[in-house]
C-alpha cells in the first residue's frame, strides 16, 4: 500500500535585510522598578512567573535589578554601556591594594587578640600565672 504525501504546510523562511538587524530589548530606570513592585506585591501562587512570562523576562532579571537596588539604590537601574569597565589609574589600584593588605592585616590582629584571650582564659582556668610583661627583659 504507498503511502500518501502529508499535506504540509509550505513555510517560508524570509531573511532580515542587512540594516535591519533586531536590537536588545532595554528597560527605562522607571519600568524596572514599576516591574520590581508588581513582583514584589505578587502574592498568589503563579503571580511572579505570569508576570515574568507577560513581559518576557527571566527571573535572573528580577535578581539583578535587586541588586542593582541594594548596591546603589534606584540610580543603579540606569542604563550602562556595556563592555569592559575603563582601567584605573595607578594611584587608585596603590590604593585599593593597601585596603586590601589594611584589611587581611586587621583580620589577622583580631584573630591574634582573640588568641590571646583564650590563652589567659585558660591559664584562668588551670591556675597557672601568665607571666607579667612589665618584667619582662627581652622586649
Amino acid at each position: 500500500m504507498p503511502k500518501k504525501p502529508m499535506n504540509k504546510p509550505e513555510t517560508e523562511v524570509v531573511a532580515l535585510p542587512e540594516n535591519d538587524r533586531r536590537q536588545r530589548r532595554r528597560f527605562t530606570r522607571e519600568e524596572k522598578v514599576a516591574i520590581l513592585k508588581r513582583a514584589d506585591a505578587a502574592t498568589g501562587r503563579g503571580e511572579v512567573a505570569a508576570l515574568l512570562r507577560r513581559e518576557g523576562l527571566y527571573s535572573s532579571h528580577l535578581t539583578q535589578w535587586r541588586q542593582q537596588v541594594r548596591e546603589h539604590g534606584e540610580a543603579g537601574l540606569d542604563a550602562r554601556r556595556p563592555g569592559a569597565k575603563p582601567q584605573k589609574d595607578e594611584r587608585d589600584q596603590a590604593i585599593e591594594k593597601l585596603e586590601r593588605k589594611t584589611a587581611r592585616l586587621e583580620h589577622e590582629l583580631l584573630v591574634a587578640r582573640k588568641l590571646i584571650e583564650l590563652a589567659g582564659k585558660a591559664h584562668e582556668i588551670l591556675g597557672v600565672a601568665l607571666p607579667s610583661l612589665e618584667n619582662d627583659e627581652t622586649l
